[in-house]
């Protein structure tokens, strides 16, 4: 597998593309639970299919690629992408998980994505692994599911990278007191060092269609959070970092623009922002950004920031 610093390219995989669809690539038909019993008898599935299944569950649209790399961090052995192809692909024709990809204008996506099927929420269940979900699920759009993409592209990197590296929850909930409604970002980190921790949440941003309004709503509610934060809201003993996950540097500029238009104000937090793209590098020491406003000159310039905690 290629390690993602020799990766070359200058446009995010996980970037809105025009005109772009999600095209079906999995098993037509029926397969019945006693067909998969029998292959679970036989061995033709087992502990390895059941590892994939329960990342499938967790992070809900996954790559080959990050299915690979968290098999290898949670310590299930297989030898190469080949392998894990393989039992994918055992996985999509006996209907456990389904798999599409994305084709554009552009040509079809270089990407598979797996996600849950009925069959593979019956054999968690059967494990008393709790699966939300629903066939629906399956059937969102391709902004939700790149969102999605992204997100685990930060914390997979995240995990593999940042020596202080602790936990990672995917989509915890969060509450904006004042509005009275409860959100999902994409993804918790937690990171610890010297009996000191701190959480890091993740905010994916794609220039899906009136991206704007949608952001600058989503915004509003964190402001909310934020601005009324106290110690334990949804969940955190201290005030997280929030970090926007953006498709490239244009796209971070873009977003601050909006931020400021629409008079969104953190009263308590300083906003960082990233790319799809700085995730690959060796490190992730200067992988955030801020925007700072020269007082004198009044022009706003991008700052990149160095924490040596991301080393």
């Amino acid at each position: 597998m290629v390690e993602d610093e020799d990766i070359k390219t200058t446009v995010s995989p996980f970037a809105i593309r025009e005109g772009e669809i999600k095209t079906f690539d999995g098993k037509d038909g029926y397969v019945s639970i006693n067909q998969i019993i029998h292959k679970i008898n036989l061995g033709h599935i087992n502990e390895v299919h059941f590892a994939i299944l329960d990342i499938v569950n967790e992070f809900e649209f996954v790559t080959s690629r990050q299915i690979f790399q968290l098999l290898q961090l949670r310590g299930v052995e297989i030898k190469s992408q080949d392998k894990l192809n393989i039992k994918l692909e055992q996985l999509v024709k006996t209907k456990i998980l389904t798999r599409y990809y994305f084709t554009s204008e552009e040509g079809k996506g270089i990407y598979r994505i797996y996600c849950m099927e009925k069959m593979g929420k019956y054999l968690l269940n059967s494990k008393e692994v709790e699966c939300k979900w629903q066939p629906t699920d399956n059937i969102k759009p391709v902004p939700l599911i790149k969102k999605r993409l992204a997100g685990n592209q930060v914390l997979l990197a995240y995990m593999r990278k940042a020596k202080a590296y602790s936990q990672v929850i995917v989509k915890p909930q969060i509450t904006a007191k004042m509005a009275g409604k409860s959100f999902k970002c994409h993804g918790k980190v937690t990171l610890e060092k010297a009996g000191k921790s701190i959480d890091l949440i993740f905010e994916c941003v794609r220039r899906e269609d009136d991206w704007q309004t949608k952001f600058v709503d989503r915004m509003r509610l964190y402001a909310d959070f934020y601005n009324n934060f106290v110690k334990f809201d949804s969940g955190f003993n201290t005030m997280p970092q929030l970090i926007l996950v953006c498709e490239d540097k244009n796209h971070m500029a873009e977003c601050y623009v909006e931020i400021v238009k629409a008079k969104v104000e953190f009263k308590k937090l300083k906003l960082y922002f990233t790319t799809d793209l700085d995730q690959n590098s060796t490190s992730l020491k200067k992988s955030l950004y801020e925007f700072v406003k020269d007082e004198a000159t009044g022009k706003v310039k991008t700052n990149n920031i160095e924490l040596n905690i991301l080393g």
